[in-house]
């Protein structure tokens, strides 16, 4: 068995904005290293609030997707509801409210399941996936620019949701995996050896 090694942390030598737009931040740092190796990182930071992202269930063996506009691939994805916490909101009342605006339903449960970054060596983002289930039909206006089209998949499909062009989300595929691998704990049920 092999020891862990205990890092020490760069020293942040320097700190400087390079760019920001109305969603963007762009953070030089100058770092030096524990064993005096100096570099220059740049990072995008990301709302201090944090963000969530919701699987939401309909059924003991559905999820609810949504299809909308992703700008960096100038096409629509299929995905999960997603969005910020909103200032003085914990994740569970953003969830719930970014689940009314987004698919027009609301949960009368959540939970959290896992913390999800992306790209940390570039990004400061976390998001955190929450199970919702006991939905109930409520719609509150959102501040997409068009209506999401909402699908309803099977969790168990998975493999299927893959093969799709339109469904490529790291974040997403790794919330849906754990949220059905969690229920399946939950369950009893092993997975198929295929998997």
């Amino acid at each position: 068995m092999s020891e862990k090694k205990i890092l020490q942390k760069p020293q942040v030598l320097a700190r400087q904005s390079v760019a920001r737009s109305r969603l963007f931040h762009i953070e030089s740092l100058e770092l030096r290293f524990a064993n005096g190796a100096e570099r220059t990182f740049e990072r995008l930071t990301g709302s201090d609030q944090g963000a969530v992202m919701i699987i939401a269930m309909p059924d003991p063996d559905h999820v609810l997707l949504i299809r909308e506009y992703a700008a960096g691939f100038e096409d629509y994805v299929l995905t999960l509801p997603k969005g910020l916490v909103d200032p003085g909101e914990d994740i569970v009342t953003a969830a719930n409210r970014e689940l009314m605006e987004e698919c027009g339903f609301g949960a009368r449960r959540i939970e959290p399941l896992v913390e999800l970054s992306l790209a940390p060596n570039y990004m400061r983002h976390r998001m955190q996936v929450l199970l919702a289930t006991d939905l109930y039909p409520k719609r509150l206006p959102g501040d997409e620019p068009e209506p999401l089209v909402v699908e309803t998949h099977a969790l168990e499909e998975l493999p299927a949701l893959l093969l799709r062009e339109d469904f490529h989300e790291a974040r997403a595929i790794a919330a849906l995996f754990i949220a059905r691998d969690t229920l399946r704990e939950r369950r009893g049920k092993e997975a198929p050896l295929s998997w």
